[in-house]
């Protein structure tokens, strides 16, 4: 058996060599680092992907999501409603701009915001929510649309870890996640489902008049050079990163699929284990569709009940099993984001959430004599 690890960009990097040497080469010769072809290919060839009006390249997922919120002209003080239980980018960028981070709970059955927290958080400076689709899963958009509608709010997802998951609506259309909210934001971080080999970040629109703005963010408020219409900022995604993702987007869609692949295998695994549960107890695709386009498992991650989480990582480091415990502490409960109008109760979920969870090693090259190997160790600990 081949050495375990969480990700195994080597391994996926192999399959594609010729065609990234190839890219990154043609870039080098060129010396088109900044803006060059590679950016404006895969910029249109993303949109093609999400079936999106406007793809802005920026330089990361922590970028598009400042870029996003400033294009909207959110004002200081203006609350923006988000999930407690993410990593930190997501309200990071709220407080930069001095907005107010408003945290609330998640369903403990898909760890995504919950709609009901939502609602009861709603006050009349709220501007905005950011749904994260979590570990790969699509949050409830038909809901959250349906919640922004109602008290006129912008919605800006956070599709970081989620790119080519599709939500079904009612209507029987699917639409993929990023696109579906006023503007959506990723990251191409090495680790995501498409990721460069560096840091990159993209943002997604249909509105018109918010692309054109968000374009002269991302260059210093340039459209014109040294003309400066708006504050902006210098987020630029580099050419060679670009033609990584170039070479890498054609095979975005497989790769989720063997992603899928491989949950189903660890869920087939680890049924019936007492103080285990897999993702969606066993399913493999949220209560808002009928199958798994959803989820395209960015982590598989499971709950470990009954204070044997630690336990078991403890077990996984002696065995040298690597695993992702994201995230150990709530994002209310961090120094840099306590608030006093924060009360416990309303983040019970969360709070239970970080003492059980604990992600499996997932990514494109897992093969089966790993999966089972894993799945043996988990059963030896808790049966």
């Amino acid at each position: 058996m081949k050495k375990i690890q969480m990700v195994d960009l080597q391994s996926q990097y192999r399959h594609i060599k010729s065609k990234v040497d190839f890219d990154v080469i043609n870039v080098i010769e060129n010396a088109s680092f900044i803006n060059g072809p590679s950016v404006k290919s895969f910029q249109k060839n993303l949109e093609d992907y999400l079936n999106v009006k406007h793809v802005i390249p920026c330089a990361n997922g922590t970028d598009a999501l400042q870029i996003a919120m400033m294009g909207l002209n959110l004002k200081p003080g203006d609350e923006v409603i988000t999930a407690d239980f993410t990593f930190a980018a997501t309200v990071e960028v709220i407080a930069l701009l001095n907005l107010t981070p408003v945290l609330v709970d998640v369903d403990l059955d898909n760890f995504n915001i919950d709609c009901n927290m939502i609602r009861k958080a709603i006050t009349s400076k709220t501007k905005a929510i950011v749904p994260v689709h979590l570990f790969g899963q699509a949050a409830n958009m038909q809901e959250i649309m349906k919640i922004a509608k109602e008290f006129n709010l912008y919605v800006i997802e956070d599709n970081a870890q989620a790119i080519g998951s599709k939500i079904e609506f009612q209507t029987g259309e699917k639409v993929k996640t990023g696109t579906i909210g006023d503007v959506g934001t990723t990251s191409f971080f090495p680790s995501k489902n498409l990721g460069c080999y560096g840091d990159g970040g993209a943002i997604f629109t249909n509105d018109d008049n918010l692309a054109h703005k968000i374009r002269g963010i991302v260059n210093h408020g340039m459209y014109e050079r040294y003309h400066h219409d708006v504050v902006g900022v210098n987020s630029r995604l580099d050419s060679i990163q670009a033609a990584i993702l170039n070479a890498k987007l054609p095979h975005l869609n497989s790769y989720n699929k063997a992603r899928q692949t491989a949950a189903r295998s660890y869920t087939s695994a680890l049924s019936n284990i007492k103080d285990l549960l897999t993702p969606n107890g066993g399913k493999l695709c949220s209560t808002i569709c009928d199958n798994c386009d959803c989820h395209v498992f960015h982590q598989y991650t499971l709950r470990i009940l009954n204070n044997k989480r630690d336990g078991l990582a403890k077990y996984f480091s002696d065995l040298n099993i690597p695993f992702g415990i994201y995230y150990p502490i709530p994002l209310h409960k961090q120094k840099a984001y306590k608030d006093s109008r924060y009360i416990e109760d309303d983040f019970r979920n969360t709070n239970l959430l970080c003492k059980e969870v604990i992600s499996l090693p997932m990514h494109t090259e897992l093969d089966e004599d790993q999966i089972n190997f894993i799945c043996e160790k988990i059963r030896d600990f808790l049966e």
